[in-house]
């Protein structure tokens, strides 16, 4: 049974992706708040804030200790606002969460995937990260930069039949989005409107996408930023 590493996987959508692999895998959740990592009844899990360097470290302990055939990088920090008001500790906050924080994962992860020439890397972007949003640059350069790294690491570790993917979400109906349309200057019903499908993504649409992802049936599918938006990124 694979073993697979969720990152932020007590809410929204990294708790649907534990929720939907936790059928088929052994699955690790990785979150700040140790109280509802225990309500997951995993076999084991570790308390991490990515943002504290001390941590990561602990946390790269504890995917060497269990070697990982999958990671999920799916925890990530949303930050509103002008470039030219926001403070070091915001800029180094949000970073450390959606970018450096998974560079240290996967670098942890992919020795042991390499010797046993198989794993799977799944990162959960945003369409933010594609198409760039205004007074959110902080947070739609971290997403690109998942991107860049995705299609780089897949060139790297192709060989290895190890694939890397990102999937990058648009407005989804978790407590982060609806978090950011309070911060935003719009209400959820002028957001949805700007929406093809006229609907906020469901978390479990993604989670079902890392579950296609992670299998066999796409081994041939690496380097990829796949768009799971309701139809946002093609235009209005």
């Amino acid at each position: 049974m694979n073993k697979v590493l969720v990152t932020g996987a007590t809410r929204g959508i990294g708790k649907a992706i534990f929720t939907e692999l936790a059928k088929f895998c052994d699955v690790y959740p990785v979150a700040r708040n140790e109280e509802l990592l225990k309500s997951l009844k995993s076999k084991d899990y570790c308390v991490c804030d990515l943002t504290d360097s001390s941590d990561v470290d602990t946390l790269s302990d504890f995917i060497k200790k269990h070697q990982f055939d999958i990671i999920v990088n799916n925890a990530g920090e949303y930050i509103y606002g002008g470039i030219d008001v926001m403070t070091k500790e915001q800029i180094n906050s949000i970073y450390h969460t959606n970018l450096i924080s998974p560079v240290k994962i996967i670098s942890s992860a992919v020795p042991y995937m390499k010797q046993n020439k198989w794993g799977r890397i799944v990162n959960i972007g945003s369409i933010s990260g594609v198409m760039g949003e205004a007074y959110a640059s902080l947070y739609s350069s971290t997403k690109s930069g998942l991107i860049g790294l995705t299609k780089a690491l897949a060139l790297e570790l192709a060989e290895y039949n190890i694939t890397v993917n990102t999937i990058n979400p648009g407005w989804v109906e978790t407590e982060l989005g609806n978090d950011s349309v309070e911060e935003s200057d719009f209400s959820k019903d002028e957001i949805i409107e700007c929406i093809p499908q006229k609907r906020f993504v469901e978390p479990k649409e993604v989670a079902g996408l890392v579950k296609y992802l992670i299998s066999e049936d796409a081994k041939g599918i690496t380097g990829q930023s796949i768009n799971l938006c309701a139809g946002l990124s093609v235009g209005i």
